[in-house]
């Protein structure tokens, strides 16, 4: 069975009150609610992270390598910004999917540049919070399709 890391970065602890607008008024909790079914239905496992501290964020990446298959991160304002993020992703083997909630593309300039594409398998960006349980399906055919078997 495959095994999935899903990783939080800051402020995604305060979906659904941050931001509506833009995040809308799904929280957290609702989305790993959500997830867990998608989860089971593809017969994988899920794990759930957030974290504020980078550094929490880069120890999970690095440590994902012994227990999980592939990741799928929303790194939140890091995306932007953090260089060690982008190291840590490219360091290990763990295939990364990056997930946003908004369209990066459509925002500040600032948020339309990510230092995670780079090294991440791909993006699913400006579904809301539909965009979690899509990248599960698409990390779960990912790892289908690079490990046979």
């Amino acid at each position: 069975m495959k095994n999935i890391l899903v990783l939080n970065g800051p402020n995604l602890n305060l979906l659904g009150t941050r931001q509506p607008e833009t995040y809308g008024n799904t929280t957290l909790q609702d989305v790993e609610d959500n997830c867990a079914k998608t989860a089971a239905e593809l017969g994988v496992e899920i794990t759930f992270q957030q974290s504020n501290h980078e550094g929490v964020l880069i120890d999970a990446i690095q440590n994902a390598a012994s227990d999980f298959d592939g990741i799928v991160m929303n790194a939140g304002g890091f995306t932007h910004t953090s260089v060690a993020i982008m190291d840590a992703i490219g360091s290990v083997d763990t295939p990364v999917l990056e997930l946003h909630v908004s369209n990066i593309h459509r925002r500040e300039e600032f948020r339309q540049h990510s230092y995670l594409s780079k090294v991440c398998i791909g993006m699913i960006s400006g579904l809301g919070v539909n965009g979690y349980p899509l990248a599960i399906r698409a990390m779960h055919a990912y790892l289908n399709d690079q490990n046979p078997g």
